[in-house]
């Protein structure tokens, strides 16, 4: 080592410009190829850099004289208004001022179809895909159209719980408010809040609700009624049909639900009143009336429909589609009901300035998650994506602007896709196998046990060889495709009948190893899924239910607090009575202990 190596740091032999890197490099090349290094071009260098300086000083001399020109002459000169944009501002556009203010132009027609997939949280979709891609031999990238069109996740919680119910998630999204557990298109305080239906309605739009439960149920509801609780669905009935403060909001009701329009004392009717609710919309209102399957393929898919249309083809729910497919003679399917209100509401608003708003609900997700039927969810789920399908494609062939969102008011039943046993270890599996094998839900089970047990006299009753011996042969094994129920099981449902819907999806649940944590809801987040476009852009990622309701009023360009306005002038708050303010605390999510035992047995108590 040299003695200049030893004192002499290593960067000070570095080049200290580009000039003196590249010299060094020619150089260690000449060095290397044992040829002669160019001549330095260094004099040469340093006269064009004098030449560049001398040019640079004339010109930054030349623009200076040149903008204090300009200067005076702005300042002597008024400025023309600029024209006004020929396209409206979508909403959410930041140029708007504001993530859901308008513009003042008018906005081009349009429609808006919101979807609600009651109770299916993101578990949901992965076991349906999984279903599916076992039952049709499909590869595993395969994937629904939801998954295709997944947008972003909703946060849930209402006013006073982190578990929402059904009411106040779909007042989230018809007003845009957040609101107590069991309120229907109220706020705390009990005042109403305008929604996103009346609105579009009172801005020359058709509304359309199109449900596979009852049309008085909370969902459906929030959009087009306004009472403190959910129970109220008597009251609910009327005010949808056009007795409302504001009037009728509504052209098209498709669903279930029969019993709450049928007066008391009339088959059929679930009513504590004798009032007619059909005939006051038929009489009063214009409604035109549909009541079975009959009646509904006279609509002719959409085709053959004069508006107002009240259809109701079930007397409270419409069947499972596990169990409606079996009685499609009976009962129309979501996506049949979905495209009659399309094509009805497309047709009615072709000659229209304005276009239409349709919310469609694939209600019974919920109630799969409620009684913990994975066999029932994932067949509800299915037709939920066929239905959602259908909307694209009418989107797509449409000559009217239009989107497409769709989210969950909240997640049912803590739905896990695994399961572990007591006392055994994590099985990294579950089995789609056994919910394929299952033809019936477990609510249509639990009633073909109830009519086979009315057919029974007492001594028949008592013999529980026998009734095990037939729930297994026609229930367990033709119904649920379950062939080694155990003993216990089969004694169980001998004996607690009333419990029979509980039982039966847990036997299907525990083989098909499909856990539930719940037979309430969760705080889950729920998944965001949209047709798309720069409009849609504000809803996109994590945000609040209520920025969706939002959202759906600043796209149709309607004013929902001038509604609210509206119905606070009409409506004076009405006193909460001690039962109500109990429900409304999210303890049994609306609905009393009798109904519940009414439709799923006395061991529920359960919200819904």
């Amino acid at each position: 080592m040299s003695p200049r190596s030893e004192r002499t740091p290593l960067l000070a032999d570095r080049p200290r410009n580009s000039e003196d890197s590249t010299r060094r490099a020619e150089e260690e090349d000449a060095a290397l190829h044992g040829t002669a290094v160019a001549p330095s071009s260094r004099r040469t260098t340093g006269l064009r850099e004098i030449v560049l300086f001398a040019w640079a000083l004339i010109a930054t001399a030349a623009v200076i004289v040149l903008a204090v020109v300009l200067q005076h002459h702005n300042s002597t000169t008024p400025t023309p208004s600029p024209p006004p944009s020929p396209v409206p501002i979508v909403p959410g556009d930041p140029a708007a001022g504001g993530p859901y203010t308008t513009s003042s132009a008018k906005k081009p027609k349009r429609n808006l179809i919101f979807m609600v997939s009651d109770g299916m949280g993101p578990a949901s979709l992965s076991l349906t895909r999984s279903f599916r891609q076992f039952t049709s031999s499909l590869p595993i990238d395969d994937v629904l159209t939801l998954d295709r069109h997944f947008w972003g996740t909703s946060r849930t919680r209402s006013t006073n719980s982190l578990v929402t119910d059904s009411a106040a998630g779909a007042t989230a999204f018809s007003c845009g408010r957040k609101s107590y557990n069991g309120a229907i298109g109220m706020l705390p305080g009990h005042k109403p809040c305008g929604t996103v239906l009346e609105a579009a309605k009172r801005a020359g739009f058709m509304t359309g609700l199109v449900v596979t439960t009852d049309v008085t149920d909370a969902t459906p509801a929030c959009f087009a009624s306004h009472v403190d609780y959910r129970m109220q669905m008597d009251e609910i009935a009327l005010q949808e049909v056009g007795e409302g403060p504001l009037g009728r909001s509504v052209d098209l009701i498709l669903g279930g639900g029969r019993c709450h329009f049928l007066p008391n004392g009339t088959e059929g009717s679930c009513r504590v009143d004798d009032v007619d609710v059909v005939g006051i919309a038929q009489e009063k209102h214009g409604w035109g009336y549909k009541s079975d399957r009959a009646g509904f393929d006279e609509l002719r898919l959409g085709k053959n429909i004069t508006l107002p249309m009240l259809g109701l083809f079930a007397a409270t729910d419409v069947p499972f589609e596990i169990d409606r497919r079996n009685m499609a003679d009976v009962y129309p399917s979501l996506s049949e009901m979905a495209t009659t209100a399309l094509t009805a509401l497309e047709e009615a608003t072709k000659d229209s300035d304005e276009g239409f708003f349709l919310m469609i609900e694939g209600s019974r997700i919920d109630h799969a998650g409620h009684i913990n039927d994975p066999a029932a969810q994932v067949r509800e789920v299915l037709e939920y994506d066929k239905t959602f399908k259908i909307v694209l494609d009418f989107l797509e062939k449409s000559d009217t602007e239009g989107i497409l969102v769709a989210t969950s008011d909240h997640e049912t039943g803590g739905l896990a896709t695994a399961w572990q046993a007591p006392n055994e270890l994590p099985v990294y599996n579950w089995h789609p196998a056994v919910l394929a094998k299952a033809n019936a839900s477990a609510e249509y089970c639990s009633l073909l046990l109830r009519q086979h047990l009315a057919t029974l006299d007492s001594a028949s009753r008592e013999d529980s060889a026998s009734l095990m011996d037939w729930i297994n042969k026609n229930l367990v094994i033709a119904r649920l495709g379950i062939t080694d129920a155990q003993e216990y099981e089969l004694s169980t449902l001998a004996e607690n009948p009333e419990s029979a819907v509980i039982i039966f999806s847990r036997m299907v649940s525990m083989r098909a190893r499909v856990g539930w944590s719940t037979h309430g809801h969760s705080a889950v987040d729920v998944n965001i899924y949209s047709s798309g476009g720069a409009a849609a852009e504000k809803i996109r990622g994590n945000v609040e239910n209520t920025d969706i309701g939002k959202f759906l009023s600043a796209y149709l360009d309607v004013d929902v607090d001038e509604i609210t306005k509206e119905l606070e002038d009409k409506l004076e708050s009405l006193p909460v009575t001690e039962s109500e303010a109990e429900v409304q605390g999210g303890e049994t999510g609306g609905h009393p202990e009798a109904w519940v035992k009414a439709h799923w047995g006395s061991d529920w108590v359960w919200e819904f």
